[in-house]
């Protein structure tokens, strides 16, 4: 598959807001059924294993009308957005929604989806915050339970071990992929665009992980076949993205501003785990086990003990990042409040940072073109402080 090809199919998926593709898988065999999943993290493998696909829900640039009567002005948009699909008939092809416990918003928009859709599933997904095993594990197991119950009594399906097993294997699979990937951009920025890795990502919230695991093999190998200019740009770390998506338009802007993104939190739900599910012994202890050891770091995981900023700092020096850019959605307690902590550590080490806010639905790009293009010069003229 070519490389012009695979974008293509890639910006048609991003701009499906009405989910026209998964109508299309449900109506191709009998009984299909797709859950639909908020940011940032569910556990994919327990849907894909009930025989149901897994959608990833990342709101859009649309119109809000309706929407916006249901939330107030001084919180993220992401969940007008969501309430504006739910409402106008986007997401009628989802039989039900999971809500991962993110933040105050994911939480209070779950219950907004019970009473608008009581008709359709709806759950909310507690994650533990106490990474105990005996504790937090058990804790978690329960609720891998729970959410595995559910889905065999709607879809009148039994989820077997080994088929829990499969389906974990397909996603460490896709986990390699994508880390691959991002492991290829920052050796060569030039050669795999954020703006493309960004798009094959949000392609992974649409397709069976079947299709995408094709996908992401096909963009690897199309890639041997273009040789694309190497730009004196400086290589930018961006966090803050975690769970409201900035638009496409965003991302290629920082590009043409002479920054190469060698690392992000974009899409995090398909990176969110660090090393690979076990395949061996029983599936959901295997689930929860990952999620204590292996979680990402990011603002809506708790962290203990450890030094705030200092898997930033880490990020900056395994992918030669020359800055910081933070990215935060306007209104994103989570992202916001980490960051005064995440800067005062990368100022102790010297590292200069930029920041600015967006919204799903920005649409002018001057002034962080502006922005981001001053930073990015000022790190080539004078380099790190």
């Amino acid at each position: 598959m070519k490389l012009d090809s695979i974008i293509a199919l890639c910006q048609g998926l991003y701009e499906d807001l009405g989910l026209e593709s998964v109508k299309a898988w449900k109506e191709a065999g009998t009984g299909r059924k797709a859950i639909g999943y908020l940011p940032v993290y569910v556990p994919r493998e327990i849907v894909h294993a009930a025989g149901m696909l897994p959608v990833g829900l990342m709101g859009g640039d649309m119109e809000i009308i309706r929407g916006d009567a249901y939330y107030q002005s001084y919180i993220c948009h992401i969940p007008r957005s969501t309430i504006e699909m739910g409402v106008s008939g986007r997401l009628d092809s989802l039989d039900g929604v999971l809500f991962p416990s993110i933040c105050d918003v994911i939480r209070n928009l779950s219950g907004m989806w019970k009473m608008m859709f009581p008709d359709k599933y709806a759950k909310y997904m507690d994650f533990p915050q106490n990474f105990d095993p005996e504790v937090g594990g058990k804790f978690y197991e329960g609720e891998l339970r729970a959410l595995q119950a559910d889905l065999e009594s709607l879809g009148g399906v039994t989820v077997t071990p080994d088929g829990l097993r499969e389906s974990i294997a397909l996603y460490n699979r896709n986990s390699e992929l994508v880390l691959g990937l991002y492991d290829l951009r920052a050796e060569k920025p030039w050669q795999v665009p954020t703006s493309e890795l960004y798009l094959l990502l949000r392609a992974g919230n649409i397709l069976p992980v079947e299709e995408h695991n094709t996908l992401l093999e096909d963009y690897r190998a199309a890639l041997e076949d273009v040789d694309r200019p190497e730009l004196d740009n400086s290589r930018i770390i961006l966090t803050g993205a975690f769970c409201e998506q900035p638009p496409l338009g965003l991302i290629r802007t920082i590009e043409r501003a002479g920054c190469y993104v060698v690392e992000d939190d974009f899409v995090l739900g398909s990176r969110w785990l660090t090393a690979p599910v076990e395949t061996e012994g029983d599936p959901i202890v295997n689930l929860s086990r990952a999620f204590l050891e292996h979680s990402v770091e990011t603002a809506s995981v708790y962290i203990g003990d450890k030094p705030k900023g200092a898997a930033l700092v880490s990020k900056c020096r395994s992918r030669e990042g020359e800055g910081v850019i933070f990215c935060a959605p306007s209104f994103c307690d989570p992202a916001l409040l980490d960051q005064p902590m995440l800067a005062s550590a990368i100022e102790r080490e010297g590292i200069p940072y930029t920041e600015f806010k967006y919204a799903e639905n920005t649409g002018q790009f001057q002034v962080i073109k502006e922005q981001t293009g001053t930073f990015s010069d000022s790190i080539k003229l004078w380099g790190q402080t």
